[in-house]
């Protein structure tokens, strides 16, 4: 009778708190003069046009032969296209259409953690779901920016041939010699209009390849980011195929138009799993019946694909969490146990922890002149902007040739430019306070750079101010694991409850008052917060997560050192895929599960855990 009462007075706190949050906004980034209009479920026989919708496009056509960009005709019926928006509100009455909406931008989220789960969990994850007589290929589909293909996670010299039921295509290029799939990368498209039309699906960017390698990576031993995190990578389902949706092809976003094309082709090429690592903000997000990334998981789902969604990087405020409709498994980030050490010594001895990824080539020693950048205001600048190290607001003179201890609160300057700043003055080091960045590590190259919490920081500035000359030194990076606590809840990570669904409630009555969990392989994140029903339904690991690499990257490459082949990133992203494999996992084992049978097996395999969120 107790938890009847208790789950009566959360439901209702949570009605409450849902009409906290403002209604969504209308306006969004979108692409300019683009609109897509949605029309539902397609015609009965696959690849064919239902009445209203040929009747729409020759319509349209004939006033505009260059208007259409993308045409849906397989999982779901509607069509993009270039309109004014007198020709936009005139298509919305016409029969057959739900609806019609500006096209909107998104954008990215952006081995050990494998090893940590099996560790955490009674689960063998390394188990071959191939061995089970009554297994299959599961194939997940991964819409992002592209793969590189020779990465060796990707080698299938250990796959068989490549499942019959696949009907995708390899779309290479112009010049298929650029870009080959294989029988892990069973499939590849890329997205784009004019010259882009005509590019590979290869990686640019690095996240694509970092997600997939995630997901679905082969085992590569001894791989690192130059020697840190040493040791095996591999992805959830190593025995699963990949198809690639290549749907971002520069750091400014992509269209919902392209995203859905990509749903439409993965639901006609016989996909099982869709990867989502992106989305739009949380105060951009929409109605479901105008989000194009609600509606194509809509009909996935309904084709029998199990889809997966990041759950965004807004948090940690209540009501930032995107991607929040009932049929997508929205996954939030969590740490592991291992983290990037830079640690900071003082002159008097006291060692401090830090965060960060450096490679700094300066003595152990502390023999270096440290200062708090608020002593060296220029004159006539305003003391907060020179204690947060902004621009042109430090004395040259003062911070040369010193280590310089940098706040970062209220501030909307990022690190990076931080330490930008201090090195153009001459400054050789940069010693960051920050609770929130203390959890992630940034990497900062071969600069001596390293992020320590608000605690520790009085530490270090009643050091600087108990000595005349207060000298320290930073310290390159270690990567210990079996740090504790691990998991908790990443503080990026986007929150609910989400400000879309006010009349759907997103979670499984029985593990309600279990408070946060840890499910085998995964992490469910609390379902109630500060009386609220919270949105996201999975964290999983999200947090300094070493993956495979594009083997052209010139950012994130050491002077003098090849590139990387695997990389450390961070977000909602990383976490997303690690859910993908399981997902495609379980697809394996279980060949005739439904999506909602997959989640809820996800969802529900679960053993209490104590940690905070």
């Amino acid at each position: 009778m107790k938890s009847l009462i208790t789950f009566i007075f959360s439901l209702t706190s949570f009605f409450f708190c849902v009409s906290l949050f403002p209604e969504p906004g209308a306006a969004a980034a979108h692409n300019d003069g683009v609109y897509i209009v949605y029309m539902g479920a397609p015609a009965s026989l696959k690849g064919s046009l239902k009445d209203d919708h040929a009747q729409l496009l020759d319509s349209l056509l004939k006033r505009k032969q260059d208007a259409l960009i993308h045409n849906y005709k397989n999982g779901f019926s509607g069509f993009a296209a270039h309109l004014s928006a007198e020709e936009a509100r005139s298509i919305a009455e016409k029969p057959g259409v739900v609806s019609v909406f500006p096209d909107p931008v998104f954008q990215l989220h952006t081995t050990r953690s494998w090893d940590f789960l099996k560790y955490e969990t009674s689960v063998m994850i390394e188990s071959n779901p191939s061995s089970d007589s009554n297994s299959m290929d599961a194939i997940i589909g991964i819409l992002d920016t592209g793969i590189w293909p020779e990465s060796e996670s990707f080698n299938d010299k250990t796959m068989g041939p490549i499942p019959l039921r696949w009907n995708g295509t390899c779309a290479s290029g112009q010049d298929s010699s650029t870009f080959n799939c294989n029988k892990k990368i069973i499939g590849a498209r890329s997205y784009g209009a004019g010259e882009i039309k005509s590019r590979t699906p290869r990686d640019m960017m690095g996240h694509g390849t970092h997600v997939a390698s995630t997901a679905a990576g082969v085992e590569v031993k001894d791989v690192s980011y130059y020697g840190l995190a040493a040791g095996t990578a591999k992805g959830g389902s190593p025995v699963s195929r990949l198809a690639i949706y290549q749907v971002f092809s520069s750091q400014n976003g992509s269209h919902g138009s392209t995203v859905l094309a990509a749903f439409d082709d993965a639901i006609a090429d016989g996909v099982d799993v869709l990867s989502l690592s992106f989305g739009s903000s949380s105060f951009l997000e929409q109605e479901f019946i105008n989000d194009p990334i609600a509606l194509g998981a809509f009909h996935a789902v309904q084709n029998g694909i199990t889809v997966v969604c990041s759950a965004g990087n807004d948090g940690p405020s209540p009501g930032s969490v995107v991607n929040s409709a009932p049929w997508i498994l929205t996954v939030a980030a969590s740490t592991i146990d291992r983290v990037f050490e830079s640690d900071v010594v003082l002159g008097n001895n006291k060692v401090i922890k830090g965060t960060g990824i450096n490679f700094a080539n300066i003595q152990n020693s502390p023999v270096y002149p440290i200062i708090y950048a608020k002593s060296a205001t220029k004159s006539g600048v305003d003391e907060n902007a020179t204690r947060n190290c902004e621009p042109n607001s430090m004395d040259q003179e003062i911070i040369k040739g010193k280590i310089v201890v940098c706040d970062n609160e209220d501030s909307l300057y990022p690190q990076r430019n931080k330490q930008d700043e201090v090195k153009k003055l001459g400054g050789i080091g940069v010693i960051l306070i920050d609770d929130e960045l203390r959890g992630v590590a940034f990497n900062f190259g071969t600069f001596p750079m390293t992020v320590i919490s608000s605690k520790d920081g009085a530490k270090v500035l009643s050091y600087i101010n108990s000595t005349k000359n207060p000298v320290a030194t930073i310290l390159p990076t270690t990567a210990p694991t079996n740090y504790k606590p691990a998991p908790t809840i990443a503080f990026f990570s986007s929150r609910g409850p989400s400000t879309i669904p006010k009349n759907i409630l997103k979670a499984n009555p029985s593990v309600l008052f279990h408070g946060t969990l840890f499910l085998p392989k995964l992490i469910l994140i609390k379902l109630y917060q500060m009386g609220c029903m919270s949105q996201p339904d999975i964290a999983a690991l999200g947090v300094n997560i070493l993956a495979a690499w594009i083997g052209n990257d010139t950012v994130q490459t050491l002077k003098g050192k090849d590139p990387p082949l695997y990389n450390v990133l961070s977000g909602t992203s990383m976490a997303c895929p690690h859910v993908s494999g399981i997902a495609a996992a379980v697809k394996s084992r279980n060949p005739t599960w439904s999506p909602s049978a997959i989640r809820s097996a996800i969802m529900t395999t679960i053993e209490e855990l104590k940690m905070q969120i």
